[in-house]
């Protein structure tokens, strides 16, 4: 997609931009994963249920993938630094109101409006990256982009527990805004011009509300299993998506172009192995950081100290592995990536290691070497995949096949813990079914990116 600018005299270096969008890619995970931590504290001191906890991360994700089309059309059309600005400023306003409020419904509304800046922030970034690196530096360009989203979950977890352990829960909110504020700072000085799509088209509304309710009635669904409700709410999900599917065949501006999975082998399973792999680690950090604090007994600083293994690694592979999607097949490097992730997950299904939490790091470490090899060779594969026009529509699939992943592992998250726990407060729950929760979750991530692997060796070049 050409980047059309408003002042094409004036574009700002690369370097410039590629800063401001890593800047906002490491801001945001950084408020998502560090609240991760402070979910024990904060349901403690709220009195939240554990259903309630369960949701905390589930509404921030629903948002996220309902909004991720709409807002990367919305860019193309009114400009990508824009929306992205905006996602900013939205995320900003949400965590400040979070960080003063005492209600438990109030803070899973204000993390539903976080997601929705969410989907802005990521919608946007990758399409910028991508239309302004040339296209044999573009993957090194999206290995620095998925380094700092890694940097930002290696630093959330330590400062989210140190945070919550010396100065409440309520600063993991509040901490990222001083952060926003000199990014918005830095853009407003240093990026002029904008990007945008220089043949725009509407934005389909009627997509993105069949495309909402789909997303709303599979995670409503998911929640109430194994009753009747859940089951038809489920089905009803699907019927949804099936209307949406027709309705983007058919419409002339569709949000995402469907011929697109059946006409490009490579992008289809690309998006195929980063669903399932994605589906499969989401739900990860927030079961062990709950596993970690009431089984193990730890402070959410040691909880968070654990953590890191997993997003330290990442940052550390993303790079290299960006690098090696430059010069090799990255089919193959993100195959090897896949099974590393395998190896990590086996190695957390074994009792021995989840008995002893410094176990728990080395798997995780593991795991994000893997996680680090598979991401970034993968997101090439997907934008390489499609020409130039499609670009912005590529990544907005890149980052619906990822938080579509979540949603599911989410989901499905969310299902044990209201058959294997129940609605009681998380503080009253049987430490024996928060160990047996783990486990089958644990035990369901191994599948799925067993899943992954077999996809992502199977696309080809």
């Amino acid at each position: 997609m050409s980047p059309e600018t408003s002042s094409l005299a004036s574009e700002p270096s690369v370097l410039v931009a590629l800063i401001a969008v890593c800047a906002g890619y490491l801001i945001a995970p950084m408020g998502l994963s560090a609240v991760n931590v402070a979910i024990p504290a904060l349901a403690l001191d709220l009195q939240a249920s554990a259903a309630q906890v369960g949701w905390l991360p589930t509404v921030y994700i629903l948002s996220s993938v309902m909004c991720f089309l709409p807002a990367s059309r919305l860019a193309d059309r009114y400009g990508r630094k824009r929306v992205f600005v905006y996602g900013l400023c939205v995320n900003g306003l949400a965590a400040t109101v979070s960080s003063i409020s005492s209600n438990m419904d109030v803070i899973l509304l204000l993390r539903f409006v976080q997601g929705i800046a969410a989907a802005m922030i990521f919608g946007t970034g990758v399409a910028i990256v991508s239309s302004i690196v040339p296209a044999k530096k573009r993957g090194m360009a999206l290995g620095i982009v998925a380094s700092c989203v890694y940097v930002g979950l290696t630093l959330a977890p330590v400062a989210g527990g140190y945070l919550t352990e010396f100065m409440g829960w309520r600063s993991v909110f509040w901490f990222q805004v001083p952060l926003i504020v000199l990014l918005l700072v830095y853009i407003a000085i240093k990026l002029p011009g904008e990007w945008k799509d220089s043949e725009t088209h509407a934005v389909d509304w009627l997509g993105t509300a069949v495309f909402a309710l789909f997303s709303c009635l599979f995670v409503l669904g998911m929640a109430q299993l194994p009753s009747w409700y859940g089951v038809t709410t489920v089905c009803a999900s699907f019927g949804a998506l099936w209307l949406f599917i027709y309705l983007q065949i058919h419409t002339e501006t569709p949000l995402i172009r469907v011929q697109m999975f059946r006409e490009n082998r490579l992008f289809s399973l690309s998006l195929t192995s980063s669903l399932f792999m994605y589906g499969s680690n989401f739900a990860l950090l927030f079961l062990l950081s709950v596993y970690l604090q009431f089984i193990h007994n730890l402070s959410p600083s040691q909880a968070g100290n654990i953590l890191l293994f997993q997003a330290l690694s990442m940052a550390i592979m993303a790079p290299v592995a960006g690098k090696l999607a430059d010069r090799f097949a990255s089919r193959v490097v993100a195959t090897i990536g896949c099974s590393i992730v395998a190896v990590g997950l086996f190695l957390l299904n074994i009792p021995l290691i989840m008995a002893e939490p410094w176990w728990i790091g080395l798997a995780l470490l593991i795991l994000g070497i893997g996680f680090g090899l598979f991401s970034t060779p993968n997101n090439n594969s997907i934008v390489s995949s499609v020409t130039k026009a499609e670009i912005g529509v590529a990544s907005a699939a890149m980052n619906l096949g990822r938080t579509v992943g979540n949603l599911i592992g989410m989901s499905v998250v969310n299902t044990m813990i209201h058959i294997i726990i129940g609605d009681v407060p998380i503080e009253s729950a049987s430490l024996d079914d928060i160990a047996n929760t783990v486990e089958l979750a644990l035990m369901l991530s191994l599948g799925m990116v067993l899943c992954a692997c077999i996809a992502s060796g199977a696309r080809g070049r």
